[in-house]
Protein backbone atom coordinates (compact mmCIF):
# COMPACT_ATOMS: atom_id res chain seq x y z
CA UNK A 1 0.00 0.00 0.00
CA UNK A 2 0.81 3.67 -0.95
CA UNK A 3 0.11 6.55 0.90
CA UNK A 4 0.27 9.93 -0.37
CA UNK A 5 -0.82 12.95 1.31
CA UNK A 6 -1.90 16.63 0.57
CA UNK A 7 -3.13 19.93 2.31
CA UNK A 8 -4.69 22.49 0.26
CA UNK A 9 -6.82 25.80 1.37
CA UNK A 10 -9.71 24.85 -0.12
CA UNK A 11 -12.41 22.23 0.70
CA UNK A 12 -14.47 22.72 -2.08
CA UNK A 13 -12.03 21.92 -3.92
CA UNK A 14 -11.37 18.28 -2.52
CA UNK A 15 -14.47 17.75 -2.08
CA UNK A 16 -15.79 18.59 -5.53
CA UNK A 17 -12.75 16.44 -7.32
CA UNK A 18 -14.01 13.37 -5.55
CA UNK A 19 -17.68 13.96 -6.29
CA UNK A 20 -17.31 15.15 -9.63
CA UNK A 21 -15.75 11.35 -10.24
CA UNK A 22 -18.85 10.25 -8.73
CA UNK A 23 -20.73 11.98 -10.87
CA UNK A 24 -18.69 10.64 -14.36
CA UNK A 25 -19.27 7.20 -13.06
CA UNK A 26 -15.83 6.00 -11.54
CA UNK A 27 -15.87 6.68 -8.17
CA UNK A 28 -18.70 6.05 -5.37
CA UNK A 29 -18.36 7.44 -1.79
CA UNK A 30 -18.20 4.22 0.43
CA UNK A 31 -18.05 5.22 3.63
CA UNK A 32 -17.95 8.08 6.42
CA UNK A 33 -16.00 8.90 9.80
CA UNK A 34 -17.54 10.47 12.47
CA UNK A 35 -20.89 12.03 10.69
CA UNK A 36 -23.98 13.38 12.77
CA UNK A 37 -26.23 10.40 10.06
CA UNK A 38 -25.15 7.19 8.13
CA UNK A 39 -24.09 7.98 4.91
CA UNK A 40 -26.76 6.37 3.05
CA UNK A 41 -29.62 9.25 4.83
CA UNK A 42 -27.26 11.91 3.44
CA UNK A 43 -27.12 14.34 0.30
CA UNK A 44 -24.32 16.11 -1.02
CA UNK A 45 -24.52 19.14 0.64
CA UNK A 46 -24.68 17.60 4.13
CA UNK A 47 -21.17 15.55 3.52
CA UNK A 48 -19.87 19.28 2.89
CA UNK A 49 -21.15 21.56 4.94
CA UNK A 50 -19.91 18.95 7.62
CA UNK A 51 -16.42 19.69 6.80
CA UNK A 52 -17.25 23.52 6.10
CA UNK A 53 -18.75 24.20 9.87
CA UNK A 54 -16.07 22.59 11.38
CA UNK A 55 -13.25 24.43 9.39
CA UNK A 56 -15.33 27.77 10.48
CA UNK A 57 -14.27 27.16 14.04
CA UNK A 58 -10.52 28.32 13.19
CA UNK A 59 -10.51 30.64 10.38
CA UNK A 60 -7.00 31.37 10.91
CA UNK A 61 -5.85 27.82 9.43
CA UNK A 62 -5.39 28.37 5.98
CA UNK A 63 -4.49 25.36 4.07
CA UNK A 64 -7.43 23.60 6.20
CA UNK A 65 -7.99 20.45 3.53
CA UNK A 66 -6.67 17.24 3.81
CA UNK A 67 -6.64 15.13 0.81
CA UNK A 68 -5.27 11.50 1.29
CA UNK A 69 -5.33 8.93 -1.52
CA UNK A 70 -4.63 4.93 -0.20
CA UNK A 71 -2.77 2.91 -3.16
CA UNK A 72 -2.37 -0.54 -3.64
CA UNK A 73 -1.27 -3.70 -5.73
CA UNK A 74 -2.53 -4.26 -9.07
CA UNK A 75 -2.70 -7.65 -7.79
CA UNK A 76 -5.32 -6.75 -5.47
CA UNK A 77 -8.05 -5.98 -7.62
CA UNK A 78 -10.54 -8.24 -5.27
CA UNK A 79 -10.22 -6.18 -2.44
CA UNK A 80 -13.87 -6.14 -0.84
CA UNK A 81 -15.56 -2.89 -0.08
CA UNK A 82 -15.99 -4.03 3.24
CA UNK A 83 -12.04 -4.68 4.12
CA UNK A 84 -11.49 -1.03 2.01
CA UNK A 85 -13.67 0.85 4.72
CA UNK A 86 -11.79 -1.43 7.02
CA UNK A 87 -8.36 0.00 5.80
CA UNK A 88 -9.76 3.50 5.90
CA UNK A 89 -11.02 3.84 9.23
CA UNK A 90 -7.55 1.84 10.84
CA UNK A 91 -5.59 4.27 8.57
CA UNK A 92 -7.02 7.55 9.52
CA UNK A 93 -7.18 6.75 13.65
CA UNK A 94 -3.18 5.43 13.18
CA UNK A 95 -2.59 8.92 11.65
CA UNK A 96 -4.19 11.48 14.16
CA UNK A 97 -7.21 11.85 12.19
CA UNK A 98 -9.56 9.64 14.29
CA UNK A 99 -11.80 11.93 16.02
CA UNK A 100 -12.06 14.18 12.41
CA UNK A 101 -14.93 13.93 10.14
CA UNK A 102 -14.04 12.67 6.64
CA UNK A 103 -15.26 10.45 3.51
CA UNK A 104 -14.13 7.93 2.12
CA UNK A 105 -14.71 7.56 -1.73
CA UNK A 106 -13.36 4.21 -4.00
CA UNK A 107 -12.35 5.26 -7.58
CA UNK A 108 -12.09 3.18 -10.57
CA UNK A 109 -10.16 5.07 -12.89
CA UNK A 110 -6.72 3.57 -12.84
CA UNK A 111 -5.09 0.28 -13.74
CA UNK A 112 -4.79 -0.17 -9.39
CA UNK A 113 -7.15 0.07 -7.08
CA UNK A 114 -7.32 2.67 -4.85
CA UNK A 115 -9.57 5.05 -2.42
CA UNK A 116 -9.35 8.82 -1.11
CA UNK A 117 -9.97 10.18 1.68
CA UNK A 118 -11.52 13.79 2.52
CA UNK A 119 -10.90 15.38 5.72
CA UNK A 120 -9.91 18.51 7.55
CA UNK A 121 -7.45 19.99 9.80
CA UNK A 122 -9.14 21.41 12.28
CA UNK A 123 -10.19 19.67 15.57
CA UNK A 124 -13.83 19.92 17.17
CA UNK A 125 -12.70 22.59 19.92
CA UNK A 126 -10.85 24.77 17.02
CA UNK A 127 -7.40 23.84 17.35
CA UNK A 128 -5.27 22.44 14.24
CA UNK A 129 -3.66 19.41 14.05
CA UNK A 130 -0.17 19.41 12.88
CA UNK A 131 0.86 17.63 10.01
CA UNK A 132 4.54 18.12 9.97
CA UNK A 133 6.35 15.22 8.87
CA UNK A 134 3.07 13.14 8.94
CA UNK A 135 3.75 11.31 5.64
CA UNK A 136 7.44 10.17 7.07
CA UNK A 137 6.48 9.50 10.81
CA UNK A 138 2.90 8.59 11.62
CA UNK A 139 1.73 7.37 7.80
CA UNK A 140 4.47 5.25 7.38
CA UNK A 141 3.92 3.39 10.02
CA UNK A 142 0.44 3.00 9.77
CA UNK A 143 1.19 1.79 6.50
CA UNK A 144 3.38 -0.99 7.47
CA UNK A 145 0.97 -1.91 10.31
CA UNK A 146 -2.02 -2.31 8.08
CA UNK A 147 0.08 -3.85 5.45
CA UNK A 148 0.47 -6.63 8.20
CA UNK A 149 -2.68 -6.96 9.77
CA UNK A 150 -4.90 -6.63 6.55
CA UNK A 151 -2.64 -9.02 4.80
CA UNK A 152 -1.79 -6.49 1.94
CA UNK A 153 1.25 -6.37 -0.47
CA UNK A 154 3.95 -4.76 1.04
CA UNK A 155 5.10 -0.97 -0.71
CA UNK A 156 8.42 -1.21 0.94
CA UNK A 157 11.38 -1.02 -1.77
CA UNK A 158 8.84 -0.92 -4.98
CA UNK A 159 9.83 2.54 -5.86
CA UNK A 160 12.43 1.50 -8.34
CA UNK A 161 10.11 -0.60 -9.84
CA UNK A 162 10.20 0.76 -13.62
CA UNK A 163 6.61 0.81 -13.58
CA UNK A 164 5.79 3.42 -11.30
CA UNK A 165 8.31 6.23 -13.29
CA UNK A 166 6.39 8.46 -15.01
CA UNK A 167 6.37 8.33 -18.89
CA UNK A 168 5.25 9.80 -21.97
CA UNK A 169 1.55 10.07 -23.09
CA UNK A 170 1.28 7.40 -26.07
CA UNK A 171 -0.77 9.97 -27.79
CA UNK A 172 -1.67 7.18 -30.19
CA UNK A 173 -3.44 5.54 -27.57
CA UNK A 174 -5.56 8.15 -25.95
CA UNK A 175 -8.78 8.84 -26.87
CA UNK A 176 -9.71 12.84 -27.74
CA UNK A 177 -12.44 13.03 -25.17
CA UNK A 178 -11.90 15.39 -22.52
CA UNK A 179 -12.45 13.03 -19.59
CA UNK A 180 -8.85 10.66 -21.76
CA UNK A 181 -7.03 13.70 -22.32
CA UNK A 182 -7.47 15.17 -19.02
CA UNK A 183 -7.00 12.33 -17.43
CA UNK A 184 -3.51 11.95 -18.69
CA UNK A 185 -2.18 14.96 -18.67
CA UNK A 186 -2.93 14.58 -15.16
CA UNK A 187 -1.07 12.25 -14.35
CA UNK A 188 2.03 14.36 -16.15
CA UNK A 189 1.07 17.42 -14.29
CA UNK A 190 1.29 15.39 -10.80
CA UNK A 191 5.10 14.22 -11.60
CA UNK A 192 6.75 17.55 -12.69
CA UNK A 193 5.43 20.33 -11.38
CA UNK A 194 6.21 19.63 -7.86
CA UNK A 195 9.25 18.03 -8.57
CA UNK A 196 11.42 19.53 -11.43
CA UNK A 197 12.89 23.40 -10.53
CA UNK A 198 11.84 25.81 -13.85
CA UNK A 199 12.03 29.48 -13.90
CA UNK A 200 9.97 30.35 -16.86
CA UNK A 201 7.31 28.78 -19.36
CA UNK A 202 9.40 28.05 -21.47
CA UNK A 203 11.96 25.70 -19.19
CA UNK A 204 8.79 24.04 -17.90
CA UNK A 205 7.77 23.11 -21.42
CA UNK A 206 11.23 21.38 -21.76
CA UNK A 207 10.39 18.73 -19.70
CA UNK A 208 6.86 18.51 -20.40
CA UNK A 209 7.64 17.91 -23.73
CA UNK A 210 10.11 15.43 -22.94
CA UNK A 211 6.27 13.31 -21.78
CA UNK A 212 4.32 14.90 -24.86
CA UNK A 213 2.67 17.32 -23.00
CA UNK A 214 2.09 21.21 -23.45
CA UNK A 215 1.25 24.28 -21.36
CA UNK A 216 -0.20 26.97 -23.95
CA UNK A 217 -0.87 30.57 -23.46
CA UNK A 218 -2.24 31.00 -26.84
CA UNK A 219 -1.34 33.81 -29.58
CA UNK A 220 -0.55 37.32 -28.70
CA UNK A 221 -4.12 38.14 -29.70
CA UNK A 222 -5.97 34.88 -28.46
CA UNK A 223 -8.41 35.66 -26.02
CA UNK A 224 -6.44 32.51 -23.49
CA UNK A 225 -3.24 35.59 -23.70
CA UNK A 226 -5.04 38.36 -22.95
CA UNK A 227 -6.72 36.99 -19.94
CA UNK A 228 -3.77 35.46 -18.67
CA UNK A 229 -5.04 32.36 -19.19
CA UNK A 230 -3.82 28.95 -19.37
CA UNK A 231 -4.28 25.40 -21.25
CA UNK A 232 -2.70 22.09 -21.11
CA UNK A 233 -2.54 19.75 -24.65
CA UNK A 234 -1.41 16.70 -25.62
CA UNK A 235 1.54 16.75 -28.63
CA UNK A 236 1.86 13.97 -30.83
CA UNK A 237 4.68 12.22 -32.49
CA UNK A 238 5.98 15.65 -34.11
CA UNK A 239 5.13 17.75 -31.06
CA UNK A 240 2.53 19.01 -32.67
CA UNK A 241 -0.92 19.88 -30.37
CA UNK A 242 -3.49 17.08 -30.94
CA UNK A 243 -6.75 16.51 -29.39
CA UNK A 244 -9.10 18.92 -26.63
CA UNK A 245 -6.79 21.80 -24.82
CA UNK A 246 -7.55 21.68 -21.13
CA UNK A 247 -7.79 24.26 -19.11
CA UNK A 248 -5.54 24.49 -16.18
CA UNK A 249 -7.97 26.07 -13.43
CA UNK A 250 -10.02 22.40 -14.75
CA UNK A 251 -7.39 20.00 -13.50
CA UNK A 252 -7.47 19.73 -9.37
CA UNK A 253 -3.97 21.30 -8.63
CA UNK A 254 -5.18 24.68 -10.22
CA UNK A 255 -1.69 24.72 -12.23
CA UNK A 256 -2.47 28.28 -13.72
CA UNK A 257 -0.37 30.89 -14.62
CA UNK A 258 -0.69 32.88 -11.29
CA UNK A 259 0.60 29.51 -9.89
CA UNK A 260 3.53 28.58 -12.55
CA UNK A 261 4.46 32.21 -11.80
CA UNK A 262 4.56 31.75 -7.88
CA UNK A 263 6.67 28.61 -8.63
CA UNK A 264 8.77 30.16 -11.40
CA UNK A 265 10.04 33.07 -8.05
CA UNK A 266 10.36 30.62 -5.63
CA UNK A 267 13.23 28.44 -8.02
CA UNK A 268 15.12 31.24 -8.91
CA UNK A 269 17.49 30.42 -6.49
CA UNK A 270 19.83 26.99 -7.98
CA UNK A 271 22.43 26.07 -6.41
CA UNK A 272 25.26 26.67 -8.22
CA UNK A 273 26.57 23.40 -7.94
CA UNK A 274 23.35 22.01 -9.65
CA UNK A 275 24.32 24.45 -12.59
CA UNK A 276 27.99 23.22 -12.59
CA UNK A 277 27.31 19.60 -12.67
CA UNK A 278 25.51 20.07 -16.03
CA UNK A 279 28.16 22.36 -17.48
CA UNK A 280 30.88 19.65 -16.39
CA UNK A 281 28.75 17.15 -18.14
CA UNK A 282 28.70 19.31 -21.65
CA UNK A 283 32.56 20.20 -21.54
CA UNK A 284 33.52 16.70 -20.59
CA UNK A 285 31.39 15.21 -23.83
CA UNK A 286 33.47 17.75 -25.81
CA UNK A 287 36.21 16.91 -24.87
CA UNK A 288 36.63 14.74 -27.97
CA UNK A 289 37.54 16.12 -31.37
CA UNK A 290 34.46 16.98 -33.95
CA UNK A 291 31.92 15.10 -31.60
CA UNK A 292 28.62 15.39 -33.21
CA UNK A 293 25.38 16.75 -31.53
CA UNK A 294 23.53 13.61 -32.13
CA UNK A 295 26.40 12.01 -29.85
CA UNK A 296 26.46 14.53 -27.11
CA UNK A 297 22.70 13.98 -26.92
CA UNK A 298 23.35 10.57 -26.35
CA UNK A 299 26.34 11.00 -23.86
CA UNK A 300 24.09 13.32 -21.63
CA UNK A 301 21.07 10.97 -21.85
CA UNK A 302 23.79 8.25 -20.07
CA UNK A 303 24.13 10.93 -17.08
CA UNK A 304 20.65 11.43 -16.73
CA UNK A 305 20.63 14.87 -18.58
CA UNK A 306 17.79 15.69 -21.70
CA UNK A 307 18.89 18.65 -24.06
CA UNK A 308 15.54 19.94 -25.76
CA UNK A 309 16.09 21.95 -28.84
CA UNK A 310 13.78 25.07 -30.08
CA UNK A 311 13.43 24.76 -34.05
CA UNK A 312 12.07 27.20 -36.18
CA UNK A 313 9.87 26.24 -39.22
CA UNK A 314 12.70 25.60 -41.13
CA UNK A 315 14.01 23.27 -38.90
CA UNK A 316 16.90 25.05 -37.57
CA UNK A 317 17.76 25.20 -33.92
CA UNK A 318 17.70 28.32 -32.01
CA UNK A 319 17.25 27.48 -28.20
CA UNK A 320 18.83 24.89 -26.11
CA UNK A 321 17.24 23.70 -23.07
CA UNK A 322 18.99 21.26 -20.66
CA UNK A 323 16.51 19.05 -18.20
CA UNK A 324 18.47 17.22 -15.09
CA UNK A 325 16.46 14.18 -14.03
CA UNK A 326 19.40 13.62 -11.02
CA UNK A 327 19.11 16.91 -9.65
CA UNK A 328 15.20 18.14 -11.47
CA UNK A 329 17.01 21.30 -12.36
CA UNK A 330 16.15 22.99 -15.66
CA UNK A 331 18.17 25.54 -17.58
CA UNK A 332 18.53 27.20 -20.53
CA UNK A 333 21.70 27.62 -22.62
CA UNK A 334 22.20 30.66 -21.75
CA UNK A 335 21.72 30.84 -17.97
CA UNK A 336 24.89 28.67 -18.04
CA UNK A 337 26.72 30.67 -19.74
CA UNK A 338 27.53 31.80 -23.67
CA UNK A 339 29.40 28.37 -24.32
CA UNK A 340 26.47 26.36 -23.52
CA UNK A 341 24.06 28.40 -25.97
CA UNK A 342 22.27 26.84 -29.31
CA UNK A 343 24.71 28.58 -31.34
CA UNK A 344 28.31 27.63 -29.27
CA UNK A 345 27.30 24.35 -28.40
CA UNK A 346 26.57 24.10 -32.64
CA UNK A 347 30.02 25.51 -33.20
CA UNK A 348 31.57 23.10 -30.57
CA UNK A 349 30.10 20.36 -32.29
CA UNK A 350 31.21 21.01 -35.07
CA UNK A 351 28.10 21.67 -37.13
CA UNK A 352 28.69 25.61 -37.74
CA UNK A 353 32.35 26.39 -38.49
CA UNK A 354 35.26 24.17 -37.79
CA UNK A 355 36.20 25.79 -34.33
CA UNK A 356 37.90 23.41 -31.88
CA UNK A 357 35.78 22.26 -28.47
CA UNK A 358 37.02 24.29 -25.56
CA UNK A 359 36.18 24.91 -21.82
CA UNK A 360 34.70 27.44 -19.82
CA UNK A 361 37.70 29.52 -18.29
CA UNK A 362 35.60 30.33 -15.36
CA UNK A 363 35.38 26.51 -14.38
CA UNK A 364 38.57 24.54 -12.33
CA UNK A 365 37.68 21.91 -15.29
CA UNK A 366 40.33 23.66 -17.45
CA UNK A 367 42.95 23.51 -14.35
CA UNK A 368 42.37 19.73 -14.27
CA UNK A 369 42.13 18.96 -17.68
CA UNK A 370 45.47 20.33 -18.27
CA UNK A 371 47.14 17.41 -15.96
CA UNK A 372 46.16 14.80 -18.53
CA UNK A 373 48.86 13.36 -19.96
CA UNK A 374 49.10 13.28 -23.78
CA UNK A 375 49.50 9.13 -23.51
CA UNK A 376 45.89 9.46 -21.21
CA UNK A 377 44.60 11.39 -24.28
CA UNK A 378 45.26 9.39 -26.56
CA UNK A 379 44.71 6.43 -24.90
CA UNK A 380 41.16 7.56 -24.28
CA UNK A 381 40.08 9.05 -27.86
CA UNK A 382 42.00 6.70 -30.32
CA UNK A 383 39.51 8.07 -33.22
CA UNK A 384 36.64 11.12 -33.00
CA UNK A 385 33.70 9.02 -32.41
CA UNK A 386 33.14 8.79 -28.64
CA UNK A 387 31.05 5.13 -28.53
CA UNK A 388 32.64 3.99 -25.43
CA UNK A 389 30.80 4.44 -22.28
CA UNK A 390 33.67 4.34 -20.50
CA UNK A 391 34.67 6.90 -21.47
CA UNK A 392 33.32 9.42 -19.14
CA UNK A 393 33.99 7.83 -16.41
CA UNK A 394 38.18 7.06 -17.09
CA UNK A 395 38.04 11.30 -17.82
CA UNK A 396 35.76 11.91 -14.37
CA UNK A 397 38.41 9.10 -12.29
CA UNK A 398 41.21 11.64 -13.52
CA UNK A 399 39.71 14.71 -13.40
CA UNK A 400 38.58 14.31 -9.61
CA UNK A 401 42.09 12.79 -8.24
CA UNK A 402 42.44 14.88 -5.41
CA UNK A 403 45.15 17.57 -5.40
CA UNK A 404 47.62 16.48 -2.13
CA UNK A 405 51.00 17.60 -1.60
CA UNK A 406 52.32 15.21 1.16
CA UNK A 407 55.08 17.96 2.01
CA UNK A 408 52.17 20.53 2.70
CA UNK A 409 51.78 21.97 6.53
CA UNK A 410 48.66 24.44 7.66
CA UNK A 411 49.76 27.80 8.53
CA UNK A 412 48.39 27.20 11.93
CA UNK A 413 50.56 24.15 12.67
CA UNK A 414 53.73 25.50 11.56
CA UNK A 415 56.18 27.03 14.22
CA UNK A 416 57.20 30.49 14.25
CA UNK A 417 60.84 30.96 12.73
CA UNK A 418 63.61 31.92 14.93
CA UNK A 419 65.48 35.33 13.78
CA UNK A 420 68.91 34.94 13.18
CA UNK A 421 70.99 36.87 14.91
CA UNK A 422 72.91 39.65 12.82
CA UNK A 423 76.77 39.77 14.37
CA UNK A 424 77.52 42.49 16.32
CA UNK A 425 73.37 42.98 17.59
CA UNK A 426 72.99 42.40 21.16
CA UNK A 427 69.26 41.12 22.57
CA UNK A 428 68.65 44.33 24.28
CA UNK A 429 68.81 46.65 21.39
Amino acid sequence: MVAIIKTGSSVHNVFNYNENKVKQGVAQCIAEGNYPVDLEQMNISMRLNRLLKQNALNENVKRNSVHISLNFDPSESTLSREKLIAIAHTYMEKIGFGEQPYLVYQHHDAAHPHIHLVSIKVKPDGSRIDMHNIGRNQSETARKEIEKSFGLVEAQGRKSNSDSTLKPIAASKVSYGRIQSKKAISAVLDGVLSSYKYTSLSELNAVLQLYNVMADRGNENSRVFKTNGLVYRILDTEGKPIGVPIKASDFYNKPTLKFLEQKFASNNNVNTGMKNRVKNAVDLALFAKNIRFSQLTKLLEKEGINIVCRKNTEGLIYGITYVDHTTKCVFNGSALGKQYSAKAIQERCSLIGSKKPHFDTDSSLKTHADKISDANSKDLFQDNNVTDTGVLGKIVDVLTQPQFDANYIPNQLKGKRKKKKRKGQSDNQ
